[in-house]
């Protein structure tokens, strides 16, 4: 089975590259708390919402709406209501993680097909059955903490489609509960567009050296010309007993270009690319790299070679230029 290329569109522009170059599905949100990439300056309207899917369509190409984050208990109506935004755009799938949005959804829009999110957190195909029996879930977005024999054996095992990511930021992988960023802006990891959210993080340049800092805590400080990563908590260097590092993460981006012909036989359904807050001319070059490269593994899986021009390509567009295929491979295993 020939997996489907579903690539980010954090904006109209990136929607457009996107498609240019050769998604087979984009996936985007509102500019709403119902999203979880809830940054300024980045979305759709529910109008542009509908202009999408009429352009997406006209090209025979999927319009996937994440609708991802938790609904507030005390006033869900936001989450519902973009629900029903979404049916009405005709879009092709809703990805989802509240189970009260799922049931809403299989509820007064049964012919809406749903995908589990990431945020959902659901590793095994048990947990993806439940989602599967209860609430529709056509297809489950598998965490990025899987080995590849891992996700082979859900993919075997589980009643539904299996996605996995292809390419993107790694983290500290708690997907979506992650409350790091919160202690330095007091934001909701849920619904205000943390990790980062934009009034949070600030620029001062002093002399040619650049701070970043997030809630007017210092989280980096980079030199004249040195490259400049996602301005996160995880990723901050900090001094720790005189020694200036990386304390918890180094900045890094998973690509499994490598592992690409074992993914498509363990029979994974789509290859999802990180990076809704990223630029289109990211989206545009990212997807390019992984349509060529989808294309050559069908062609062939025993003659597939990762050409050097995709893996530069990659590398100057991953997080400290740098990249790892993260939990898929644990040699020490």
């Amino acid at each position: 089975m020939k997996p489907e290329l579903v690539c980010p569109a954090g904006s109209p522009r990136a929607l457009d590259v996107a498609l240019e170059a050769g998604a087979d599905a984009v996936y985007l949100g509102l500019r709403d708390a119902t999203n979880a990439r809830n940054f300024a300056g980045l979305n759709f309207s529910p109008t542009e919402l509908k202009a999408a899917v009429q352009q997406a369509h006209k090209l025979s190409r999927k319009v996937l709406m994440a609708i991802n984050t938790q609904a507030l208990a005390s006033d869900p109506a936001g989450w519902f209501r973009a629900v029903d935004a979404a049916a009405e755009a005709g879009v092709d799938a809703l990805i989802v993680a509240d189970v009260a949005v799922m049931a809403y959804a299989r509820r007064h829009h049964p012919e809406l097909r749903l995908h589990l999110s990431v945020q959902g957190s659901a590793t095994n195909h048990e947990a993806i059955a439940l989602y599967h029996e209860r609430y529709g879930i056509q297809r489950a977005v598998l965490p990025r903490v899987l080995t590849l024999s891992q996700v082979a054996h859900v993919v075997r095992q589980s009643p539904v489609e299996i996605e996995v990511f292809g390419f993107g930021s790694l983290c500290v992988m708690v997907e979506g509960r992650c409350a790091l960023s919160s202690y330095a802006t007091g934001c909701s990891p849920n619904n205000a567009g943390v990790c980062s959210p934009a009034e949070a993080v600030s620029w001062e340049e002093q002399g040619g050296r650049v701070d970043a800092r997030l809630g007017g805590v210092l989280i980096d400080r980079y030199q004249p010309g040195e490259h400049r990563a996602y301005p996160t908590l995880c990723k901050g260097r900090f001094d720790v007993a005189g020694q200036l590092d990386h304390a918890l993460e180094e900045p890094t981006s998973l690509n499994t270009l490598d592992v690409l012909p074992e993914l498509i036989q363990a029979g994974v359904a789509a290859i999802k690319i990180e990076g809704r807050q990223r630029s289109a001319a990211y989206i545009g070059q990212v997807t390019k790299v992984w349509r060529q490269a989808i294309d050559q593994a069908m062609a062939g899986l025993d003659r597939f070679h990762v050409a050097p021009a995709w893996r530069q390509t990659l590398e100057r567009v991953s997080e400290g230029r740098q990249t790892t295929l993260g939990a898929l491979s644990r040699p020490w295993q």
